[in-house]
């Protein structure tokens, strides 16, 4: 029997690289998303889940149409949104559906996955942010709930190892997907300055296939060097 990963947001951007990668090491892979339909990428053993994340009650409607659920070895929490604005600017809703969306549906789906994690031994990957790390203009909600998840994913470690279950945080930079749509910034043109989302599956793939006995829990992956560039905007 193959094991099982789930991947959050695994429709486009790292969370589709990171299910490619998974399937290349051989695990059948449960993607969640909003949107299905809109992914193009097919693979026998890829499988695409509705689930909106912004409402903890569809969280176990998708997980009750995984069969063989007890075989799960590792639950990706890689799902997310951007929304930055002056704190005044944000609506209560918004504010509430990225809470819901970054922070505490990972901690929600680590809490009803942890036991099969602990009976296979299993691995729980955060998919921070250095918005989390850093100050940002405006990134006041957004980069809270980021620096909450790593304080979670760290805390996570230390209470699971002991179970020989791994908690991995990764903390990707400045990384050219459609995180970057709805801002006024965007990566620049130089390809040094800014990753791809096949380097962050790439850090995965590398801390699965590293030697046993050991632990990466924090990882910080960073472009060679920084540039950004605001987008122009017709008048």
């Amino acid at each position: 029997m193959k094991h099982i990963a789930i991947v959050t947001g695994a429709s486009r951007g790292i969370g589709l690289a990171i299910s490619q990668i998974l399937l290349s090491l051989n695990y059948v892979v449960y993607g969640v998303c909003r949107n299905p339909e809109n992914c193009n990428y097919h693979h026998p053993e890829f499988h695409l889940l509705k689930g909106d994340l912004s409402n903890p009650n569809t969280i176990p409607n998708f997980l009750n149409q995984i069969p063989n659920i007890d075989n799960i070895s590792i639950l990706v929490n890689n799902a997310g949104f951007s929304h930055f604005a002056p704190i005044e600017e944000f609506s209560p809703n918004k504010i509430t559906e990225m809470t819901q969306v970054l922070l505490t549906s990972p901690m929600l789906l680590t809490n009803s996955l942890t036991r099969i994690l602990k009976k296979n031994e299993g691995r729980i990957f955060f998919i921070g942010s250095i918005s989390g790390i850093e100050i940002s203009p405006w990134g006041n909600v957004y980069a809270s709930l980021k620096a909450g998840l790593h304080q979670f994913a760290r805390l996570l470690f230390d209470e699971l190892r002991k179970y020989s279950v791994k908690v991995h945080l990764v903390i990707p930079d400045i990384t050219k997907t459609e995180f970057y749509e709805q801002l006024n910034i965007e990566p620049d043109a130089d390809p040094k300055s800014f990753l791809l989302p096949e380097q962050i599956a790439n850090v995965i793939k590398f801390i699965l296939t590293d030697s046993a006995g050991q632990v990466i829990p924090e990882i910080l992956v960073r472009p060679e060097v920084f540039k950004i560039k605001r987008k122009k905007f017709e008048k």
